[in-house]
């Protein structure tokens, strides 16, 4: 059976992460629902609501905002009851517009950071891989026909390592991405089909990843919502120093989700000019328009 890449971006807006970030995460076909249903539950275990019914989903900005570490430990750790309880209330409140009490706010903080971490232990659990392919935020894009027409080369990492991923694994592999603008998921759409029929490696890399992107409703989706705080956790929490990445993190993402990161990337071999080297799933572009490779 085949695996599913479920793609999201982080930073692209340029307004507070240090990042642009593509990635997501690979679950193989056998174990998607099983994974859906263990994140069902650990929204109802944390929340004591699925956040889709007050018009919420799970997104690594929201969950993981600076703002919900402060309520979590403005109070004393709740009892799992009372958790949900004050959370729904937190909820039914939004909707209502009024404010939150102090337990609300305790309870909801508590319960974004209970779930964040129960989506990195499923991911785990059902043996996920992260891919992600990172570049500076200050990039700018050239006003020239290749910029518009040709497929990044962050993107192209990405593809090339989810390739090794499925070479090694002998398996097919489709990309699912978050539906966001559509005039610019027909661009993208039009990049990679370039890139799958113009390369020839991009041809030899149709032996494995199926060349038929797919877009979702991330609201509909819990697999994307997954990819979303994963790569959102990339952008704060991870760092190839040793190639230029020295913007600055933020500790408590770095100290706590940093080693969920290094645990479920890709680790694997790639080929190159004839020689074997190692390859990650998440790598570091400085300047993804420019010639060569990183």
């Amino acid at each position: 059976m085949s695996w599913l890449l479920f793609l999201d971006e982080s930073g692209h807006d340029h307004k507070n992460c240090p990042y642009e970030v593509r990635g997501g995460v690979a679950i193989h076909a056998s174990k998607l629902w099983p994974l859906v249903q263990q994140l069902q539950a650990a929204e109802l275990a944390a929340f004591g609501a699925n956040l889709r019914e007050y018009g919420k989903e799970i997104k690594g900005s929201k969950l993981l905002d600076k703002d919900r570490f402060k309520w979590a430990i403005q109070d004393e750790r709740m009892p799992d009851e009372a958790r949900r309880k004050h959370a729904r209330g937190f909820l039914t409140r939004g909707l209502e517009k009024k404010p939150p009490t102090r337990e609300e706010f305790t309870a909801f903080g508590q319960a974004s950071l209970e779930m964040a971490r129960s989506v990195f232990g499923a991911l785990r659990s059902f043996d996920t891989r992260l891919f992600a392919s990172i570049v500076p935020r200050t990039i700018i894009k050239p006003r020239a026909f290749e910029a518009e027409e040709y497929l990044r080369k962050d993107h192209v990492f990405l593809l090339e390592r989810y390739f090794y991923f499925l070479e090694s694994k002998h398996a097919h592999g489709l990309l699912v991405f978050d539906a966001a603008d559509k005039r610019a998921d027909q661009m993208f759409v039009r990049q990679i089909e370039r890139y799958f029929t113009k390369t020839q490696t991009g041809r030899n890399r149709t032996t494995w990843i199926v060349p038929v992107p797919m877009f979702v409703a991330s609201d509909m989706t819990m697999a994307v919502q997954a990819a979303d705080l994963a790569i959102y956790c990339v952008n704060w929490g991870f760092r190839l120093t040793a190639f230029g990445m020295n913007e600055p993190t933020r500790l408590e993402i770095a100290n706590e989700f940093g080693p969920w990161l290094n645990e479920l990337q890709y680790r694997g071999k790639g080929q190159r000019d004839g020689r074997t080297y190692d390859s990650y799933g998440i790598t570091y572009v400085p300047n993804p328009y420019g010639e060569g490779r990183t």
